[in-house]
């Protein structure tokens, strides 16, 4: 599973009920113009110097207030289970990485949402699913008609690294077990509209997402980034708390975690920055 220097922290500090808000850092991908000059061939057989300008993208990072009990966090699709066994695996681990931070987020006073797609019935006497069920309904505004350029992976196959090739399948019953729900705090959902309803009820000012996988759900579910972003939510990816479904036998021909990291750096040019675990600990720890 990829694990970028920012990872989790195994050993946390103690945490305080409440927190105020801080500053965290977050990164994105800007464009930059480059300007070079190179020698071409002329007519006459010599050569001519020619000015060439070509746009490339570069991380930036910046500091950003993030109030957390004006802040959500929804776990995208994180399942007990998946179709692919090689992604079941890192999921596995990942899930353990993600429950100490949602366990922080919650004490620091983070609405959290959980939404496992597809495993509502195992939720149907949940007090998180009840009270995600009786908010008050909120329309949604317009769509923003945003850019949606191509992915940097091919996943058209599913994406799937397993040695040997399984047709998909639903594997998935409930979410995680290491993730716990909180009954009298939490939301369960898997609808774009009902996460709306949370932000409005608690007067969200900025989503955090986390979760599988980086280049499908995480992305494209009607609770996930691209929806958040035509509704005009501001959003921040966890980019050490997700992982891509992206087999390195296909294009661009890298391994498994590079691409999951240039899944990550599209997000951050088109979609939303992203943060790092590691700052939300230490601002949840404060």
């Amino acid at each position: 599973m990829l694990r970028p220097a920012c990872f989790f922290l195994l050993c946390l500090p103690a945490l305080a009920d409440g927190v105020t808000p801080g500053l965290i850092t977050i990164r994105k991908q800007v464009p930059e113009q480059v300007v070079t000059q190179v020698q071409v061939p002329d007519k006459s057989g010599g050569k001519i110097v020619k000015i060439e300008t070509k746009t490339v993208w570069k991380s930036k990072t910046e500091e950003q207030t993030l109030n957390p009990e004006r802040t959500a966090m929804i776990i995208c699709d994180m399942w007990d289970d998946h179709w692919c066994k090689e992604a079941a695996k890192r999921s596995d681990a990942l899930a353990k990485a993600i429950a100490p931070l949602v366990e922080a987020a919650r004490k620091s006073g983070v609405t959290i949402i959980h939404c496992p797609s597809e495993t509502m019935d195992f939720y149907k006497g949940n007090n998180a699913r009840i009270r995600t069920l009786a908010l008050k309904r909120v329309e949604p505004p317009k769509n923003k008609d945003l850019p949606n350029p191509p992915l940097p992976i091919d996943d058209a196959e599913g994406g799937c690294d397993d040695a040997v090739p399984v047709k998909p399948f639903k594997a998935w019953k409930r979410q995680h077990e290491a993730i716990a729900i909180d009954e009298a705090k939490d939301f369960i959902t898997d609808q774009g509209t009902d996460v709306f309803n949370v932000l409005k009820e608690k007067n969200i000012e900025t989503v955090l997402v986390l979760g599988v996988h980086t280049n499908m759900c995480v992305l494209n579910r009607s609770f996930a980034i691209k929806q958040l972003r035509k509704w005009d939510v501001n959003c921040l990816l966890v980019r050490d708390l997700t992982d891509a479904m992206y087999d390195p036998k296909k294009k661009p021909f890298v391994t498994h975690e590079k691409g999951t990291q240039l899944v990550v750096e599209y997000i951050e040019r088109y979609w939303c920055p992203s943060c790092c675990s590691r700052d939300l600990f230490k601002l949840f720890a404060k």
